[in-house]
């Protein structure tokens, strides 16, 4: 029979706590796989988000400039009806006067041809480099919508195909808590709760502590080894049980 929470020895106390450790480890693997693959996800959401704003903005800039040419080419037309014009009155001045306004009128018509012959010339190298930049951008889009539906697809198979595992290793975590005193518990979710990774129960490992790597004096790895009480790592707090510790009874 199985000894009560209350009435356990400190070697079946560790045994408990190690094997909680051991599912939670296993779960921590899973949640921390389909964390990596959900952030992963969520930022080419981010950048296809953005993206697709960037393609957005390039094209309204490409838009406007070639609204801009329109207008320019619209101004040139009728700059040249006006010099047409203009150079007809030239026909019928009555003196110098006359003559020298119309031909300052032409001269600057002339000028708005050509001011706007170079926004056109610019307004067009805008729109070729906008372009290209959209070209490429486009081209990346693609590229990272691929990437997206690989990684959802990857993370659904690892959902589906741990799922069952997940719930099993869940019942088992639920029934390996209820073995070990609300106390003790309390203690190794806190040290838990400290280290990213988790890890509250260690071995020793080539004389030193599994968690933080810093050497065990050789008598407190003999009592580790004796399991007749509960011992904690000096440095970061940790609990140290030896290898054999599952054999405990």
């Amino acid at each position: 029979m199985a000894a009560s929470k209350d009435n356990m020895t400190p070697a079946q106390k560790l045994k408990a706590l190690n094997q909680l450790q051991t599912i939670d480890s296993r779960l921590d693997e899973f949640s921390v796989l389909k964390g990596e693959l959900t952030m992963e996800v969520e930022d080419l959401q981010d950048e296809i988000e953005g993206l697709q704003t960037r393609i957005g903005n390039i094209e309204q800039s490409i838009d406007d400039q070639k609204a801009e040419i329109a207008r320019h080419h619209a101004n040139i037309a009728k700059a040249n009806d006006s010099i047409t014009r203009y150079n007809k009155q030239l026909e019928d001045v009555k003196n110098n006067r006359e003559y020298e306004a119309l031909s300052k009128e032409i001269e600057l018509q002339g000028l708005e041809i050509q001011l706007s012959e170079k926004r056109i010339r610019e307004a067009n190298n805008i729109v070729k480099n906008k372009e290209a930049t959209l070209e490429v951008s486009k081209e990346r889009l693609t590229v990272k919508n691929k990437d997206l539906e690989t990684k959802k697809v990857e993370l659904e198979k690892i959902i589906l195909d741990t799922e069952k595992e997940e719930a099993k290793l869940v019942r088992k975590q639920e029934r390996a808590r209820k073995k070990i005193h609300h106390r003790l518990l309390k203690g190794y979710d806190k040290i838990r709760n400290a280290y990213r990774n988790g890890l509250a129960v260690v071995t020793v490992e080539r004389d030193a502590c599994g968690g933080c790597f810093n050497r065990i004096p050789p008598q407190v790895q003999v009592e580790i080894g004796n399991r007749k009480k509960i011992m904690l790592c000096e440095h970061c707090g940790r609990i140290l049980v030896d290898d054999n510790i599952n054999e405990v009874s």
